[in-house]
């Protein structure tokens, strides 16, 4: 792992390869053609009662999951000069990213669709693009806030997907327990790098987590919030209490 330490002008010596991701011509590294790409609020609504409506949910999990093995290998490629542990522990959650995909894209071909199917939205590499400049905002709104709502959501998900009962249905019960058990590592893993960094800086983390979210237009996160798992994931007494108090957020 020591070539992790070069600094990307070492390991990227020609000028012209040095376009990021977000400016790049042409179509973004590891971006397929489709899902056709929509604002949030075109994606529609899938219920689980149907077997379409558990498949586009399947589809929506697995293009997170997708999405998520690009965020980690872009922290890795766009920030040099950390140590050595930040690189092992983003290669690690990419290939659980990867893994989660796989499992998920299992049981959506059992379901006779495959990926891109359905249309999807593009909110976690809109916040990775805003973040580009910073290493300390990736770490605290895309891991620690973007990543972190799956934490909330994947019991609710659950609950209703128990209700309809099915073989599939509870099939996909076990593949988000297995998600929802590497994800608290995963947001664990952007708590620790975005301490490290708010101590290296000299930032109070909770106070510019604060500041973070309202520059960055983060989205408002709201209960409830599974604070078992966002414990187990490293986020203190205090950091609970101020989503608890709908302060995350003066923008949708």
């Amino acid at each position: 792992m020591q070539d992790l330490w070069l600094t990307r002008a070492e390991w990227e010596p020609d000028p012209q390869l040095t376009l990021t991701p977000a400016h790049a011509p042409g179509p973004l590294p590891g971006r397929p053609d489709m899902p056709r790409l929509v604002p949030p609020k075109e994606v529609p609504q899938r219920s689980p009662y149907t077997l379409t409506g558990r498949a586009a949910l399947v589809h929506a999990v697995c293009h997170i999951e997708f999405n998520a093995i690009n965020l980690a290998l872009d922290a890795i490629w766009r920030f040099d000069g950390m140590p050595a542990e930040y690189y092992r522990d983003w290669l690690r959650v990419a290939q659980e990213e990867a893994s989660h995909f796989d499992l998920l894209h299992r049981h959506l071909r059992s379901l006779g669709h495959t990926y891109g199917d359905f249309e999807a939205h593009d909110g976690l590499w809109l916040m990775c693009t805003r973040t580009e400049h910073d290493r300390v905002a990736r770490m605290a709104l895309v891991p620690r806030t973007l990543e972190a709502r799956g934490l909330d959501a994947t019991p609710l998900i659950q609950a209703r997907l128990r209700q309809v009962g099915t073989p599939d249905a509870l099939q996909f019960v076990d593949c988000l327990d297995v998600i929802l058990r590497d994800e608290i590592g995963h947001v664990a893993i952007g708590n620790r790098w975005y301490r490290w960094l708010c101590d290296q800086q000299g930032l109070e983390p909770v106070a510019h987590y604060r500041h973070l979210v309202r520059l960055h237009s983060a989205p408002r996160l709201r209960p409830p919030f599974n604070t078992e798992a966002r414990e187990a994931a490293g986020f203190s007494a205090q950091e609970i209490a101020f989503l608890s108090s709908d302060g995350v957020s003066e923008s949708a």
